[in-house]
């Protein structure tokens, strides 16, 4: 059965890069926005969950609006041999117009109503010489 196509869009939409370094938490903003006319509730899933906090994780995003869901990568010892294997996944669903609980919604969800998007993490360390200063 083919799965249902994603109706958000997501920036970035296939990679979310985190720069170096690694001995602070380092925040990757992604950005979901909802090109719909039906409210859609989604879900932000890691392979790595001790690693990331995610905030929100999970929401409704009302119809024609976007949010931005803050990746925050805990400390850790950055090795540049290691590549990094971690992904995420934006799992959304249309919200139903008579809802009211959405723990429920996911319950309740079918898997042909699941839409999901996934993404790769990228870990790039500055070099030593490289003095720029991203303002955010």
């Amino acid at each position: 059965m083919a799965r249902t196509e994603q109706v958000l869009v997501l920036e970035p939409q296939q990679e979310l890069k985190f720069r170096g370094p690694f001995t602070d938490v380092v925040t990757a903003t992604l950005k979901l926005t909802n090109p719909t006319d039906r409210n859609v509730c989604f879900k932000v899933k890691t392979t790595a969950p001790r690693r990331y906090c995610v905030r929100p994780n999970s929401g409704i995003i009302d119809a024609g609006t976007s949010i931005n869901v803050s990746v925050m990568l805990q400390p850790f010892e950055y090795d540049p041999n290691e590549k990094s294997k971690h992904k995420f996944m934006v799992q959304s669903i249309l919200a139903p117009r008579d809802m009211t609980d959405m723990e429920g919604v996911w319950k309740e969800a079918k898997p042909e109503e699941l839409m999901d998007s996934k993404l790769r993490c990228t870990f790039e360390m500055p070099l030593e010489n490289d003095k720029t200063v991203s303002i955010s």
